[in-house]
């Protein structure tokens, strides 16, 4: 996308002003205040502490939990036994542990490129990418596409999935319990890909993948990071509100862009 082209699509998101690196204290421009008075002498302020480094955060369910539905543990044996993505691809075809996989059209698996050391992770499907076998080909996709091709990102250039890979009947959110069926299954995705910096769209990727109970409003705008199991290391992982959500809520789009500059800022670091 050239320079016209994003600027078309900052004015239709409504950009109205620059954001720079660092915030402006514009308060103390305007606001004239009285000499101050002296102050009695104190003894210096303590010495700053350095802050810790913020702790991993672990994934809601690397185990399914106490209780969970004998399929979930079935799920669990079966991805862990998968070594590379067409056997988990087929696995997911042949499973029939979760009830959408009985209505859904198609599976709908993964899109993009799987070794570009980026993955976008998505909640799941709706009617278009049930009919297409593929995610984020709808309109929330075509805007997602708009949105990274703001900041020279194509689907060429990442790898992009969904936490449930069945269209849930009526696009209806997905149960609970569906939810821990199926995350076995992307976090072996995301094992066997090994991205070096991995998207979650919307608040309940963020929540299965991240395992924070955090509002998406709250977890935007900043980098975690989330051990997978099978990985070393914690993998970098930026939570940004999912575009189906931005097409309902214009106002929001202020900090999508925002979380779309950290993205690029972060890509163009490695």
């Amino acid at each position: 996308m050239n320079a016209l082209a994003a600027l078309r699509l900052q004015i239709e998101w409504g950009v109205d002003e620059a954001l720079g690196e660092a915030p402006v204290d514009r308060l103390s421009a305007r606001v004239t205040a009285a000499p101050p008075r002296p102050a009695p002498e104190a003894s210096p302020p303590p010495a700053r502490q350095p802050e810790a480094m913020p702790r991993p955060v672990m994934p809601v369910v690397q185990t399914p939990p106490l209780g969970a539905p004998a399929p979930a543990l079935r799920a669990r044996e079966i991805a862990a036994a998968c070594r590379t993505r067409e056997e988990l691809r087929a696995a997911l075809a042949a499973f029939d542990g979760c009830p959408l996989s009985a209505t859904a059209t198609n599976l709908v698996f993964s899109d993009g490129n799987p070794d570009s050391g980026l993955m976008f992770v998505g909640e799941g499907p709706g009617a278009e990418e049930d009919r297409a076998g593929k995610p984020f080909v709808g309109p929330s996709g075509q805007f997602l596409d708009r949105m990274l091709g703001s900041i020279g990102l194509y689907r060429t250039e990442f790898l992009i999935t969904n936490l449930i890979p069945w269209r849930p009947p009526g696009n209806r959110n997905p149960t609970d319990n569906e939810v821990v069926i199926c995350l076995p299954f992307l976090l072996r995705h995301i094992a066997l890909v090994r991205p070096r910096r991995l998207v979650l769209l919307g608040a309940l990727a963020a929540r299965a993948v991240a395992g924070s109970n955090t509002g998406i409003r709250r977890m935007r705008g900043k980098w975690l990071e989330v051990a997978i199991p099978g990985l070393d290391s914690p993998v970098p992982t930026l939570p940004m509100l999912h575009p189906a959500y931005l097409l309902r809520t214009p106002g929001a789009k202020r900090d999508a862009w925002a979380d779309l500059l950290l993205l690029r800022r972060t890509i163009d670091e490695v």
